[in-house]
């Protein structure tokens, strides 16, 4: 069960980090740092609960939300965490699954970044440009509000709640999955 709760939450947080790369990296640390019984991180990855790492990823935080939500300001944002997003997400992965499991470093950082580079490839190739297509851009700041959310509350879910957010991850990929296959039926159609 620890295993699977283990890759649970490893998941959650990559996933997470390809939505903002920085929020799942603050919400270990700071459990870790306030709740070590909950979330005792291994080395390396410990560092991540130092007072000081805590400070920098709140200020990488506050910078990536205000950045995603200026105009012409969050396509450069989003070339840039196109290197950043998917190894904050390699980074979440494997500072979670070593707490619970044994799950080799270099196979959890490859997951971690195959992870969240999917979830950043699709938020900024594909949700991002629907969104600023159909809206004009108006949309922007509220898909950007959405996505801050989304990934602060699976953040949380995966370290406190696995099995309820591995769930909600497999549901929500379930409907993107379904979302995109009916988008493609439509274009074909078309």
């Amino acid at each position: 069960m620890e295993l699977l709760l283990g890759i649970f939450s490893a998941f959650g947080l990559s996933a997470s980090a390809g939505l903002n790369a920085y929020i799942p990296l603050l919400v270990v640390g700071v459990i870790a740092h306030y709740f070590p019984n909950t979330l005792n991180l291994a080395k390396p990855f410990d560092l991540l609960a130092n007072p000081w790492i805590l400070i920098l990823l709140g200020v990488l935080v506050i910078i990536e939300m205000v950045a995603d939500k200026v105009p012409a300001i969050n396509h450069i944002n989003d070339l840039i965490q196109t290197v950043v997003r998917p190894a904050a997400g390699a980074v979440a992965f494997a500072a979670s699954a070593n707490v619970i499991t044994d799950v080799n470093p270099v196979l959890a950082l490859a997951c971690g970044l195959l992870i969240a580079g999917s979830v950043h490839t699709v938020k900024s190739a594909a949700v991002r440009p629907a969104v600023t297509a159909t809206t004009g851009g108006a949309g922007n700041v509220p898909v950007s509000i959405a996505e801050d959310i989304l990934a602060t509350i699976a953040s949380v879910l995966s370290v406190l709640l696995p099995i309820i957010a591995g769930i909600l991850l497999i549901v929500l990929l379930s409907l993107l999955l379904w979302w995109w296959m009916v988008r493609n039926q439509k274009s074909q159609a078309v």
